[in-house]
């Protein structure tokens, strides 16, 4: 197929998502079908589109070009005149899913590889099992649990894991060559994995969180030994009852628990404990400055999630990206964002005793970025232990808070992110050179 063959293709898809939105549209008005509903059908149209696109691009640039038009698309459709914007956003909440699905096609598309089960299973999973517990949960859910500002039930909860289970074990079977009981056990663990990050999940980042975690772990552990996956099972219940005992000590809802428990297993599961020390640190941080120096924002401990994620799924994809890995700068980030929030939470103590916590959190902080790059590989300190960037972003990150403590109030977390970012991003930029990625 042509270039020219496969870019007509890729609009050629973007006018039949309008066009079934169109559809559905008009449907909904005879049949007096509800937001809800509009929202899952089109979701369930676009996800199966989305699963046979690597047969239908020779190229995987084209469904780049896609995913971004289809953003483009629909940031107008959420403009408050769109007539045809409401099939996606009828509903009372607020949520970024249409946008977030997207982002995820491309994402797994990208970090997959060529790997196919790799692509099909997480978007699969987050098409059919998605949809299925959503629908399910609101026809016949009896029993609840609050989720932010909604709630979700049991029964689309179990309903998830069952569709998730299958679709696994049938992705598995026909598309790797993995023992029968590996697959068994690995599909389990994907069916537990996916309902928890599904039923801890807010304001459409199910969406993003589901398939990218899927990915990445299947990416991690598909091809472990049946011991070590069993040895995962057992961690993963480990960091439940965990939670289950700290959370109330600490002031977690059960829903921020949950999404810690995900958040937490995910960083001890796919990534080297010295690399996974520094993003703990930050939730701790969170839990700390929330509690002594409050923000305006509504729900705090999911924001703090989130943030950690759109970092670490940014760094994956960048080092994938450029080829250069980025563990070492993404780190010397989540290291960033703890000094940030510890500083804010020192804001409430006297001057000399604030200077001295500052510089203890300080030294701590760089003493465990030294047993940090000690215990990392040649591959992930390619570029030095980079001691000036270490220094000149805690620096940053302690003054800048201390100074300027009511700039966080609001968007705290956002805030706090983008500032800790800011010289290790540029840093990476720098030391890649980019204008030989695009020679």
């Amino acid at each position: 197929m042509t270039a020219a063959a496969q870019i007509a293709l890729a609009l050629g898809s973007v006018v039949v998502l309008l066009g079934l939105m169109m559809v559905i549209r008009r449907v909904a008005v005879v049949w007096n079908i509800g937001a809800e509903l509009q929202r899952k059908l089109v979701h369930i149209g676009t996800g199966i589109y989305a699963i046979v696109l690597p047969w239908l691009f020779p190229d995987r640039w084209p469904v780049y070009v896609l995913v971004v038009v289809t953003l483009l698309v629909m940031l107008v459709l959420r403009l408050p005149n769109s007539r045809l914007g409401r099939t996606l956003h009828g509903v009372d909440r607020q949520s970024y899913g249409d946008l977030l699905l997207a982002v995820s096609v491309g994402l797994c598309l990208f970090l997959s590889e060529g790997r196919l089960f790799l692509y099909v299973l997480p978007i699969a999973v987050l098409t059919l099992a998605d949809a299925t517990a959503a629908l399910v949960g609101r026809s016949y859910g009896t029993r609840f649990f609050r989720v932010e500002e909604g709630d979700k039930s049991i029964e689309g909860s179990t309903v998830f894991f069952a569709v998730t289970l299958l679709i696994s074990v049938i992705c598995l079977m026909l598309m790797t060559p993995f023992p029968p009981l590996n697959i068994i056990v690995l599909s389990v663990m994907v069916a537990a994995f996916g309902t928890l990050v599904e039923a801890v999940s807010w304001r459409g980042f199910d969406n993003l969180f589901l398939p990218m975690g899927l990915l990445i772990f299947l990416s991690v552990h598909a091809e472990d030994p049946l011991l070590d996956l069993l040895a995962l099972a057992v961690l993963f219940a480990g960091c439940i009852v965990a939670f289950k005992f700290i959370s109330p000590k600490i002031g977690l809802t059960n829903h921020a628990a949950r999404v810690y428990v995900t958040a937490v297993f995910l960083l001890l599961a796919v990534t080297e404990l010295q690399n996974a020390l520094f993003p703990i640190l930050v939730l701790a941080a969170h839990v700390w400055s929330r509690s002594v120096a409050p923000s305006n924002s509504k729900f705090p401990d999911l924001d703090i999630v989130a943030g950690l994620a759109m970092v670490s799924f940014g760094s994956l994809t960048l080092g994938n990206a450029t080829g250069w890995n980025a563990v070492s700068f993404y780190g010397i980030v989540a290291m960033g964002m703890m000094i940030g929030h510890c500083a804010l939470a020192l804001g409430s103590w006297s001057s000399s005793a604030r200077y001295i916590g500052i510089a203890g959190i300080f030294a701590a902080a760089l003493g465990m970025r030294a047993i940090v790059v000690g215990l990392n590989p040649d591959g992930a300190n390619w570029n030095g232990p980079m001691w000036f960037v270490v220094v000149a972003s805690a620096v940053l990150m302690a003054i800048v808070p201390s100074a300027f403590p009511a700039l966080f109030t609001r968007a705290r977390v956002t805030k706090l992110t983008l500032l800790a970012l800011s010289i290790p991003l540029a840093s990476y930029l720098y030391a890649i050179d980019i204008p030989g990625l695009w020679a």
